[in-house]
């Protein structure tokens, strides 16, 4: 293991995560528009193999161009336009509560006002703050929008407090997607699919939190929305974050099964048996990482020699061929594509 520390590499998401979001697009504005938009965020407008990858830049410029182009700062995904201005009515709003547990019901009240398609409930026990969605008269959802809301909740509240909150567990009421790998990069907390209804909660001690944030915090806030707050910085909560965390540090992604196991105190064999039970493996958590790190490099003008390299590939050839299977193109292609060539 090294010891040597890099820049932080947001794990990427699949295409497939994204694509409830791209169908309401299509859905609300013209194809050709949608298209452009697409065009000048850097991400495909078809996905046929099912194999591309968006990144956390991508996300937040595609973001940013759908509100500046539609109008819409929640992007086609509820039945009402949400304004311009919406959601710096709703940082205001939260900024003047008394704790967190009050700026989330808030937060709650602000879009009961705003969406027609869903209602938004939060309740206190002795041991949890509970935020959660259901559909009015009977509205079909779409899983981004659900995902969207809780989202904002986390990051709003995290903005509110200075940290990033843990969630004791996030549960969607549509059932688990195949790409379900994609949830715990953006929420700190356990993952469920198939509930009642789609919620998140944190500790109660949590919900007493004082609001550390002023007015004046909030300009930049928005102005980055959604890049503070869409990806989770916490890597300790989900164990394939955890090995990614490693893998990172490791030199040349070298760390092994067994070091990996070493250091979460665990044999091999039940690393294999918990990996399997979240739907991968140690072998594709490290080519993840090896996509990640290379696709971060190849867009900012790294040779195909370097990444390959940084990477632990035995050659260019070989990293050649594992970037085409894990995207679809070439790193050539990619690293032009990214630059706007």
């Amino acid at each position: 293991m090294s010891n040597r520390s890099i820049a932080p590499v947001l794990p990427t998401v699949s295409r497939a995560f994204v694509q409830d979001w791209l169908d309401a697009l299509y859905r609300r504005f013209p194809d050709a528009q949608v298209r452009s938009m697409l065009r000048e965020s850097g991400i495909k407008a078809a996905d046929p193999d099912g194999r591309g990858r968006v990144t956390h830049d991508q996300i937040t410029l595609l973001y940013q161009i759908v509100v500046a182009q539609t109008g819409d700062e929640m992007m086609g995904l509820w039945s009402r336009t949400v304004r311009p201005g919406a959601l710096k009515h709703l940082c205001a709003s939260v900024l003047g509560a008394s704790s967190l547990a009050a700026a989330l019901y808030r937060f709650s009240t602000f879009w009961n006002l705003v969406l027609d398609d869903c209602q938004l409930t939060l309740t206190k026990t002795d041991t949890e703050v509970v935020l959660q969605i259901e559909p009015v008269q009977g509205a079909e959802l779409s899983r981004f929008g659900q995902m969207l809301i809780l989202k904002l909740a986390h990051g709003v509240a995290s903005w509110l407090v200075f940290r990033e909150i843990p969630l004791a567990r996030v549960g969607f009421a549509f059932e688990r997607p195949g790409f379900a790998q994609d949830y715990p990069v953006l929420f700190p907390g356990p993952v469920q699919f198939g509930g009642a209804a789609s919620r998140l909660a944190i500790a109660a001690e949590l919900g007493e939190l004082p609001i550390s944030r002023q007015e004046a915090d909030m300009r930049a806030f928005l102005q980055r929305a959604p890049r503070d707050w869409i990806f989770t910085a916490m890597r300790e909560h989900a164990l394939p974050l955890r090995i990614r965390e490693s893998l990172l540090l490791s030199d040349r992604m070298g760390l092994t099964l067994g070091e990996a196991a070493e250091e979460l105190h665990v044999t091999p064999r039940s690393l294999i048996r918990h990996l399997r039970a979240e739907g991968t493996s140690f072998q594709a958590i490290k080519d993840g990482v090896r996509r990640d790190l290379a696709m971060r490099d190849l867009a900012q003008g790294k040779s195909i020699e370097a990444v390959s390299q940084d990477t632990g590939f035995a050659s260019p050839a070989s990293f050649h061929r594992a970037f085409l299977s894990w995207t679809g193109v070439t790193p050539a292609q990619f690293r032009t594509q990214s630059q706007g060539g």
